[in-house]
C-alpha cells in the first residue's frame, strides 16, 4: 500500500496541485481501505472531507498503486 506522501507526489506529478492527507484518509475510508484514527482528531466527524473535485484524482492514484480496482 502506498504512503500518503507517495500518493501526494503522484497526484502532483500527474495532475498538478496539492492534496491534503485528510482528503486521502477520507477517500480511503470511502473506498473501504484501512485507516487509523489520527491522534489529533476531534470527534467522529471529519473536519475537512475530500472535495468532490479531488475524489476522482485520488481514486486514480489508488488505482495506480493497486490499492483499489
Amino acid at each position: 500500500m502506498a504512503t500518503y506522501r507517495e500518493i501526494q507526489d503522484w497526484v502532483k506529478k500527474h495532475h498538478g496541485g496539492h492534496i491534503k492527507t485528510c482528503w486521502i484518509a477520507d477517500m480511503k475510508e470511502e473506498c473501504g481501505l484501512p485507516v487509523r484514527v489520527a491522534a489529533n482528531r476531534q470527534g467522529p466527524k471529519r473536519l475537512n472531507p475530500c472535495p468532490d473535485e479531488k475524489k476522482k484524482i485520488i481514486k486514480k492514484a489508488f488505482r495506480h498503486f493497486g490499492m483499489i480496482r
